[in-house]
């Protein structure tokens, strides 16, 4: 169908930028650079300023960033990772390819991984936290930080949903031993279609991420190691440079809508809205998510009002069944995937098409 307030602003964006998106392809193009070229080492450099690390290396998803960053970092077979179930599969996904065990905590009402859960949980054959910013918000890293220190433990950051959130000032994906982006389509910086990137300070994590990526060649002529096929495309840097220029613009209306969102919706009581940024959190808003009482009955009614609305996850990821993972114990995230919406959010949005979404969730309760 086609909605009134559609929940990704592809077509909006493309429309804003089509001379500046359109000029980018067309200039690499007429220059024949498709792959691993100056646009590639252009985004490269972007991003490592912009996050605060030494490095960034490029790839085609999140997904292998973080496949990547456990096999640069020794993650062994039968070494345990720590992670979150409330989050997209492929954070859990990465472990498993890795031939690691993972182990799943619960989060708390940010969701967010419960840091009081963690220590519970290690073993003497843990070996890294993957900690995970979920809906554009950093997780609680000092605690993390400390945890990790006390047990020896590496911290590898699912940052897929936090490129520009920041904890205690510091930005997403520079706290760890590595840090993974995604450049999906729908996310604050998206590509035309997949793209994903690793960032570290650690110059042996690099080297090892650029020799992943690329068959293992050190050079044309030597292999290093056994390799993927796992490069950005050169196109999806240079439009990526394009956007990078209106990144932190596209955050800051994003954080206006989500504002506008929490106070239009913040008194209904069948409903929580998100926490606010606080001294310690700087929030990007990938995603406005709400709780909500009545929720797939929520969703039909504005899917007739025109408004589209996403339900990720309605059954937890350890409840799938194929993946033997029904062991844990996760009460609060068996909850939340009961009570969780997304409403849309995007820098294009008007004040009309938020205003019309607020009135129809009011009018639904």
């Amino acid at each position: 169908m086609e909605y009134k307030i559609p929940f990704v602003g592809y077509k909006l964006q493309y429309k804003n930028l089509k001379s500046e998106i359109d000029g980018a392809i067309q200039d690499l193009l007429q220059r024949g650079d498709l792959i691993l070229r100056r646009d590639v080492e252009e985004f490269e450099k972007n991003l490592a300023d912009f996050v605060g690390t030494k490095y960034a290396i490029s790839l085609n998803s999140c997904s292998d960033a973080l496949i990547f960053s456990l096999i640069a970092s020794g993650i062994n077979p039968g070494d345990e990772v720590i992670t979150v179930s409330h989050t997209f599969f492929s954070t859990i996904e990465a472990i498993h390819h890795v031939s690691a065990l993972p182990v799943l905590v619960d989060v708390k009402d940010d969701f967010l991984i419960n840091v009081n859960e963690i220590e519970k949980v290690i073993t003497s054959k843990t070996r890294a936290i993957i900690p995970v910013h979920l809906n554009g918000r950093v997780c609680q890293m000092d605690k993390l930080l400390e945890i990790a220190q006390n047990h020896n433990l590496i911290i590898i950051e699912d940052a897929a949903q936090a490129l520009g959130a920041e904890f205690n000032g510091k930005r997403a994906g520079s706290f760890g031993k590595a840090g993974c982006f995604s450049f999906y389509p729908a996310k604050v910086l998206g590509t035309l279609g997949d793209g994903g990137a690793v960032v570290t300070n650690d110059e042996k994590i690099a080297k090892k991420i650029h020799l992943l990526r690329n068959h293992g060649q050190e050079t044309k002529t030597k292999i290093a190691c056994y390799g993927f096929t796992s490069r950005l495309d050169n196109l999806q840097a240079a439009v990526l440079n394009v956007k990078f220029k209106y990144l932190e613009e596209w955050i800051k209306a994003r954080r206006q809508i989500a504002q506008v969102y929490n106070k239009g919706l913040g008194q209904i009581s069948e409903i929580k809205i998100p926490l606010n940024s606080d001294e310690h959190h700087f929030d990007v808003f990938q995603n406005y998510v709400l709780r909500a009482k009545k929720r797939d009955q929520l969703f039909d009614f504005l899917k007739n009002k025109g408004v589209e609305t996403l339900i990720k996850d309605p059954v937890p990821n350890h409840w799938q069944k194929e993946l033997g993972l029904s062991h844990f114990n996760l009460p609060y995230t068996e909850h939340l995937a009961k009570e969780v919406i997304s409403l849309p959010l995007y820098p294009e949005l008007t004040n009309k098409q938020v205003e019309y979404v607020i009135k129809s969730v009011k009018e639904f309760y």
